[in-house]
């Protein structure tokens, strides 16, 4: 009798039970993969269905194998060395395990603990499939890129829309708001700074026969060609302004009276060889030019336009397509 209480094996452990069975249950719910494999052998003792699922068999199938019986080898090998890491370590080891398997990608992290002694020794891990969760953040992070990218796009379209608002709509230049503005700016920084700028009035002179004949339509085709040639002739930092009907003011930032005579000369000979067609009938057009200087020729913003005024209807009494200079002020 004594002999054969020493042979009979040692009663079940209530406790161990209990957690086992806990673990068994959570893992279910929680739809992660169980797997409790001998530490020598790597043999499966035991697997439940979400572990079977993910190695392609049932659980009876798997049980009794090793990775390598059921896996690439190349996986096996690192799920081996990673089973010897958390043998090696008293508390859990946690991995991440990114695989190819049966034409999927797989994202999984995985707990490993070993429990046991000698040859008894057990690795039970837990596998959690991170897959949806990777998922669910690439469309986050999709879903806030096509934000930012909408909102870009939706501040680009007020900015436009904004200088579509001080823009005209035939010539693509400036309105005559925009000119007031850029004026004022240019009297206050040229009298901080001490330099000069020059102001243009341009009108295109009264149109031909031909123009007139053809209406709407040529006039419109000669305000295009006439705002092509005025962005075409200015520097980013100048000003050009469709003031009202047939007339243009440009603001020359540091330009003084005689580079800016140059600079619109050139321009008033462009506008009168600048061929415009419609319906296949080719127009003309001329344009009559004053140009001032601030503060050369006056020094308040009153005063220059009056000066650049009267210098362009002097262009006109002589018969537009000409280009006159205002005086300049001379003091004691």
């Amino acid at each position: 009798m004594s002999d054969e209480s020493q042979s009979s094996p040692p009663p079940p452990d209530p406790l161990a039970g209990a957690l086992a069975g806990l673990c068994q249950a959570w893992a279910g719910r929680l739809g992660l993969g169980l797997a409790v494999k001998d530490a020598a052998s790597g043999r499966y003792r035991h697997v439940n269905e979400a572990m079977a699922r993910l190695l392609g068999r049932t659980a009876a199938e798997v049980v009794g194998r090793a990775d390598a019986e059921l896996v690439d080898p190349a996986l096996a090998t690192a799920w081996r060395a990673a089973e010897q890491t958390a043998l090696a370590q008293p508390q859990p080891l946690h991995a991440e395990h990114r695989f190819e398997w049966a034409g999927q990608r797989h994202d999984y992290a995985v707990l490993r603990l070993a429990v046991g002694d000698g040859d008894g020794r057990l690795i039970c891990s837990l596998w959690a499939d991170q897959s949806p969760q990777r998922q669910k953040e690439a469309q986050l992070r999709a879903a806030l890129e096509q934000l930012e990218q909408q909102q870009r796009a939706n501040e680009k379209l007020r900015l436009e829309l904004a200088d579509q608002g001080l823009r005209d709509a035939a010539t693509g230049l400036y309105t005559r708001a925009r000119f007031d503005d850029y004026l004022r700016r240019e009297v206050d920084l040229s009298t901080r700074e001490h330099r000069e700028f020059a102001m243009v009035l341009i009108e295109i002179d009264p149109f031909n026969e031909r123009v007139r004949a053809l209406g709407g339509p040529a006039e419109a085709r000669v305000y295009e060609a006439m705002g092509r040639l005025l962005r075409g002739n200015t520097r980013a930092m100048d000003a050009a302004c469709r003031l009202d009907g047939r007339r243009f003011g440009v603001l020359l930032s540091g330009v003084g009276l005689a580079t800016a005579h140059a600079r619109m000369e050139g321009l008033r000979r462009q506008c009168a060889t600048q061929i415009v067609v419609l319906e296949g009938e080719e127009l003309g057009f001329t344009v009559s030019m004053g140009v001032a200087s601030f503060p050369h020729t006056a020094d308040t913003q009153a005063g220059l336009l009056g000066a650049c005024e009267a210098a362009l209807q002097e262009a006109r009494r002589r018969g537009g397509n000409h280009l006159t200079l205002a005086g300049i002020r001379f003091e004691p």
